[in-house]
């Protein structure tokens, strides 16, 4: 809008001695920054960029020779990114420097101070000057209003899976989880339960039950989410230790993070618990091996088992792989699983994923 408003009054008010040129110039510039923003949408948040826009877009007023210039609309457009696309101080910093722009701009080509006697002229100067400010820091107050109802708006949807999830633990602790220690009390307690077609009947119930009880533990655990006060290595020896209690299968955690906490990192746990759980389970490892490291800014989460490796047919499309690749790209990372089919070389499960992703999801 800025582009055209400008590109109109060239046309229709002769401003310089090469007003055609000067609209070219104009559309040039507003049509391709607006262009490379939405192509590189890096470019919005780049404070090189905003340097870069907001001393072009004041050039274009000084080549119009007028402080009032045609442009003069197009060059507000330049406050847009740097007042909403970081925090709010960097856009009152930003708007200060371009008033001043402006007004070195003014003085530069010449103000009529003998014209800004008369009220007419000194309000138009005025509003030219404060504009700016103005426009830029409602700009900022209004993004950081909205980042915050933004954040606001994620943490109590989080609240409420939280509330949702732990509803759901309690009811199968407490209803499901107990009926299935009731019939394994009652098929243990049969006479004989140990020979003939009966007893082998009852031994399989019983190894079924048993099995059952083991994978509702495993979803329990699942369903506990990370607390605030729980950094995602503290969680997983948790996890790993009493995984290890429930199988025997020494469990080796090693980490060299300590500050990751809060609702942002439960879905990295989650994925390094299924891991675990499904190399303690499937694969009939001598050990598990798992290792945190957080570098370069990335979490790099790897469980490694020597059991059986994967099948020739890996479940990719099973709840917890599928799952387990969800919660990946959630955090912008990527999921890597390798092993020799049925090999005895184990599988390595890998998971790959900024921090700053993390870190913005428990915010």
């Amino acid at each position: 809008m800025g582009t055209a408003v400008a590109a109109l009054l060239l046309i229709f008010h002769e401003v310089t001695d090469q007003d055609g040129l000067y609209a070219l110039v104009v559309v040039a510039y507003g049509a391709g920054t607006a262009a490379g923003v939405a192509i590189r949408r890096g470019l919005s948040a780049n404070p090189a960029f905003w340097l870069f826009d907001g001393a072009f877009a004041l050039a274009l007023v000084l080549a119009g020779g007028n402080w009032r210039s045609p442009v003069y609309l197009l060059a507000l457009t330049a406050l847009i990114l740097p007042a909403t696309a970081g925090p709010r101080w960097r856009g009152v910093a930003a708007t200060g420097a371009f008033a001043v722009g402006y007004l070195t701009v003014a003085l530069f080509t010449g103000v009529d101070w003998n014209t800004l006697d008369t009220t007419p002229r000194l309000e138009s100067f005025s509003a030219h000057l404060s504009l700016p400010l103005l426009l830029g820091i409602g700009l900022a107050y209004m993004a950081e209003l909205l980042r915050h109802l933004d954040r606001e708006r994620v943490r109590s949807s989080e609240l409420a899976l939280e509330a949702e999830r732990r509803r759901l633990a309690r009811e199968l602790h407490d209803s499901a989880k107990q009926r299935i220690h009731a019939a394994h009390l009652v098929l243990s307690s049969l006479p004989g339960n140990g020979t003939g077609p009966a007893g082998d009947a009852i031994a399989l119930a019983l190894g079924e039950l048993e099995s059952a009880g083991a994978e509702m533990d495993s979803s329990l655990a699942n369903l506990r989410s990370v607390s605030g006060e729980t950094t995602l290595a503290g969680a997983v020896r948790i996890r790993a230790a009493r995984l290890e209690a429930a199988t025997g299968i020494p469990i080796e955690v090693s980490d060299d993070e300590t500050s990751l906490t809060g609702s942002g990192v439960n879905h990295a746990f989650h994925i390094v618990s299924e891991a675990m759980t499904n190399a303690v389970r499937h694969a009939g490892p001598s050990k598990v091996v798992v290792s945190l490291t957080v570098s370069a800014g990335m979490l790099s989460a790897v469980v490694e088992d020597d059991g059986i490796g994967l099948p020739r047919e890996t479940p990719w499309d099973s709840q917890g792989i599928r799952s387990m690749l969800e919660r990946a790209e959630f955090l912008g990372g990527s999921l890597a699983v390798t092993g020799e089919p049925s090999g005895g070389q184990g599988t390595q499960v890998r998971l790959v994923a900024p921090v700053d992703s993390l870190l913005e999801q428990a915010q």
